[in-house]
């Protein structure tokens, strides 16, 4: 039986996560577990400091006689943006710069890129993503009527930069994942599966693909999780959980040392990823990230409980340009409009209509959870 709506007295998620627990007084397992959970083990002072200078000097050390000692993906977007800046200025190591063109930059982003590496003077290597092979699975993605269509990106972001530098053996990798802005991790349902699904992404594409994947990166998280890491011992690190991360502070810093340009919000640097999370997520299954993103930083004291029920009444983009934005996705993926449109009217699915291992990954993050390597909420 569908429940009865109900919103966190603290936060904004609500019951478009099936799963959301509240207490009593109305207030939800998200903000419980950020008192309970993150904000305990969480160290941006002296202590996070004096445990991110060691961590750095352990990839000097580590990274003599090489050309860079870690990696960082780079998408022109704020968190990865600050990550690259911490390591060089702060960190003194000396990350390449790992971007994935997978055809959905904005130009800003790319702006912002040249940027940082012209101004950090840092090596940037772009790996682009063949295109046919993008766009079919994309259209795949569409076609299974499920709702997470920006997987394709992900997966292509993710594998492509865990396989490079697997292939260069650089053991350390640097990400721009932070409690700051991310403590409310969003809930499965909305589409952000934990993880890539070779099973999940293989049947998808099987069903309504045409071609054969022949370049395009696949990591399954099973893959990473077991053979990267505890075989290969490569390790991530998430810098920005070890130093003060404040979304506005982080912006101007940016823009004063390096003209970078700040987006409207969260993943505005992939216009797919803004059609996705502003127009079709919304709009076709009723699930806005913004919940997460904004209850991230109402938590974290950067945005009123107040400030962001008013943003979160209206559409982030306006009509006109969400308009705009579905044509040019239909046209660029080779949908006639109205044939996108009939996919965005069909009946919705999840990640049970078709093949997978959820139960595996999910086990993967229990124990992730129980050890105390991931402290945000896994469902």
């Amino acid at each position: 039986m569908k429940r009865p709506y109900q919103i966190c007295n603290k936060t904004i998620m609500d019951t478009s996560d099936p799963d959301i627990v509240f207490d009593e007084s109305g207030v939800s397992d998200y903000y419980h577990n950020y008192q309970n959970n993150i904000l305990p083990n969480w160290y941006t002072d002296e202590r996070g400091y004096k445990q991110l200078m060691e961590i750095a000097e352990k990839i000097k050390k580590e990274g003599r006689g090489k050309d860079f000692d870690c990696i960082i993906g780079l998408s022109g977007g704020l968190d990865s943006s600050f990550t690259a800046y911490v390591a060089k200025e702060i960190m003194g190591i000396r990350p390449l710069l790992f971007h994935v063109d997978a055809g959905w930059n904005t130009d800003k982003a790319v702006g912002n890129i040249e940027k940082l590496c012209k101004g950090l003077g840092l090596e940037l290597f772009t790996e682009v993503i063949n295109w046919e092979e993008m766009k079919d699975l994309q259209r795949a993605y569409f076609k299974s009527q499920v709702p997470g269509q920006d997987a394709p990106q992900d997966i292509a972001f993710f594998s492509g930069m865990y396989k490079f530098a697997r292939k260069h053996k650089i053991k350390y990798v640097l990400t721009g994942a932070n409690y700051s802005t991310e403590c409310c991790k969003e809930p499965p349902a909305w589409g952000a599966y934990p993880g890539i699904d070779k099973f999940l992404v293989k049947d998808i594409y099987k069903t309504f693909g045409n071609n054969k994947l022949r370049t395009f990166p696949v990591l399954d998280i099973l893959e990473y999780k077991v053979l990267y890491q505890v075989i290969f011992g490569m390790k991530v690190i998430k810098p920005l959980n070890l130093v003060p991360y404040i979304k506005k502070d982080a912006e101007d810093l940016l823009f004063s040392k390096f003209g970078w340009e700040k987006f409207q919000h969260k993943h505005h640097e992939s216009r797919f990823t803004r059609f996705y999370e502003d127009f079709w997520l919304p709009k076709k299954f009723g699930f806005e990230k913004r919940r997460a993103h904004f209850s991230s930083l109402i938590l974290t004291g950067q945005m009123t409980r107040d400030e962001a029920v008013h943003r979160i009444s209206k559409p982030e983009l306006d009509e006109k340009t969400l308009k705009n934005e579905f044509d040019y996705v239909a046209n660029k993926l080779d949908f006639a409009v109205d044939e996108l449109q009939k996919i965005f009217e069909g009946p919705n699915k999840t990640f049970k209509d078709y093949r997978n291992k959820r139960w595996l990954v999910n086990l993967g993050g229990w124990f992730l959870m129980r050890f105390g390597n991931e402290k945000r909420l896994m469902r």
